[in-house]
């Protein structure tokens, strides 16, 4: 579903924000992106997505190239980043069918969507008023809500459970393993190690743009917390 190869990713100052990073994520992976702040998260996301360009390396969506054929590959993945920026003089109903339009999400298909998902987070009542009016996390569960309107096979998500209520956490969760139940993969970074270790099937340490570790959780961790593995990684320089 996603394939990073030798990803290299350099900013103008000369410093290496992804430094030869590979990865697989495969059809019902929920697959966790950890680092500190600064390690290459979300330069290496933001790559995937097609937002930032990048020096070297190639990256595959469904067997597409992002750096080829990007149309085909943002037709089957959404995007939620850590700080949603949403145009704040529509109103949340207006942005979200902006969203499907793009997608030619059908209106029974993404009427559907929207009642289904603005009922289980919670913003039925307030996806009619403009979202310069909404909180921090009633723009994360709009942009939730957005994203998923034309069920994509692969979501992208930094940092997704910043803003949101335990309430919302665990509904973005049950969403997440629902996707992937019916075919899809998930790849998201995250800093909450008890929720990664809890909800993904595979996860992947970076450091430094660096890629430390990756594959099965239970392989990673081996008879430790994911908590305690990244922290050593953390510690040894």
């Amino acid at each position: 579903m996603l394939k990073i190869e030798h990803l290299i990713k350099t900013y103008p100052n000369g410093k290496k924000a992804v430094d030869d990073l590979s990865l697989s994520i495969q059809e019902g992976d929920i697959y966790g992106f950890i680092g500190a702040n600064g390690a290459g998260k979300t330069s290496t996301i933001k790559a995937v997505v097609g937002i930032h360009e990048f020096d070297q390396g190639e990256i595959y969506i469904n067997g597409k190239s992002i750096r080829t054929d990007p149309l085909q590959c943002k037709k089957v993945l959404a995007y939620i980043p850590d700080n949603p920026d949403l145009y704040e003089h529509l109103t949340g109903y207006q942005y979200i069918n902006f969203i499907a339009d793009i997608y030619d999400v059908e209106l029974s298909e993404r009427k559907q969507q929207i009642e289904k998902y603005s009922e289980l987070f919670e913003m039925s009542s307030s996806l009619g008023n403009v979202i310069a009016s909404y909180s921090h996390g009633m723009k994360q569960r709009t942009a939730i809500i957005a994203a998923l309107v034309h069920k994509p096979k692969l979501l992208i998500l930094d940092e997704p459970f910043v803003g949101l209520d335990p309430k919302g956490a665990w509904h973005l969760k049950q969403t997440m393993q629902e996707l992937v139940q019916n075919g899809g993969a998930i790849f998201f970074s995250t800093h909450v190690l008890d929720v990664a270790e809890k909800l993904c099937n595979k996860i992947a340490i970076i450091k430094r743009g660096e890629l430390i570790t990756s594959g099965n959780i239970e392989t990673v961790r081996g008879n430790h917390s994911l908590e305690s593995v990244f922290m050593e990684v953390q510690g040894h320089e």
